[in-house]
This record gives structure tokens, C-alpha cells and sequence, in this order.
């Protein structure tokens, strides 16, 4: 399997400094600050970052269960809300939120929901974050 870099600088203290993420070889790069990461700053954060990893992994891996079950996918959308909160001083990600919305032909919404937690338990990046305290999934399937 394939190791995947992904690479950051910072310059100065924690809260006047700034960064820079990049992620591909460069196919993504971005500043970040502690107003970006804490406050509501311009910019991105690794935050941010983890929360697109997750919501990629997580529908691909739900694709790829639609399609073993025969049930292809025309679409899946999700997003993972990161929520990084002071916990006994220290920040700290207490908490993602996995939305997705599928649009999948011939399975209905329970079925939806029982490929989503699948996906939800087996994507790498989900096992990755296993020491979030809490990860909840809401699973819609689209008309």
C-alpha cells in the first residue's frame, strides 16, 4: 500500500506566528493561524484537514459497499464536522459529526443507514480516530 505525506511549517509563537499546510505535493496547500484554528481566523486548520480526510474515506468506503451489495451508488456526499473543544485545559477533538446524503437505487433508508454504519466502522481514517470520544452518523438517502 501507498504512503501518503502530508507537510506543515509554522513560524513564530502560538498565537502571533503562522503556518502553512500542503497536502499531494501540492495539490493542496494553505495558510493556517491560531485564529484560523481557534477563533474564526482566515485560513484552514488541521481540523479542517481531518475533517476532509474523514468525510473522502468515509464515502468512498461506503460506495465500495453499495457496490459489493449491488447496489451502486449514483452519489454519495459527505461531511465530518470536527468539533475541538477544551477538555480539562486542553483543546482537544471531542466529537465528529459524519452527515451523508446517497443517492442509490433499489435499497431504502434502512438499508442505507446500515452500509453507512459499516463504512463508518471500517474506513482507515474512521479506525485512525478511534480515540475521538464520540463519532455520530446521520445517514439520509436522497429521493
Amino acid at each position: 500500500m501507498a504512503t501518503r505525506d502530508g507537510t506543515a511549517e509554522w513560524r513564530g509563537d502560538l498565537k502571533s506566528g503562522s503556518g502553512t499546510v500542503e497536502v499531494g505535493s501540492g495539490l493542496f496547500s494553505g495558510n493556517y493561524s491560531f485564529a484560523s484554528r481557534f477563533e474564526e481566523g482566515q485560513g484552514t486548520n488541521p481540523e479542517e484537514l481531518i475533517g476532509a480526510a474523514h468525510a473522502g474515506c468515509f464515502a468512498m468506503a461506503l460506495s465500495n459497499i453499495l457496490a459489493e451489495e449491488g447496489h451502486p451508488a449514483e452519489s454519495i456526499n459527505a461531511t465530518a464536522k470536527v468539533h475541538l473543544r477544551n477538555v480539562d485545559g486542553n483543546p482537544t477533538i471531542s466529537q465528529i459529526d459524519l452527515v451523508t446524503e446517497g443517492r442509490v437505487p433499489g435499497i431504502d433508508q434502512r438499508q442505507f443507514a446500515d452500509y453507512a454504519a459499516q463504512a463508518k466502522a471500517g474506513c482507515p481514517v474512521s479506525r485512525a480516530l478511534g480515540g475521538v470520544g464520540e463519532v455520530t452518523l446521520n445517514a439520509t438517502l436522497a429521493g
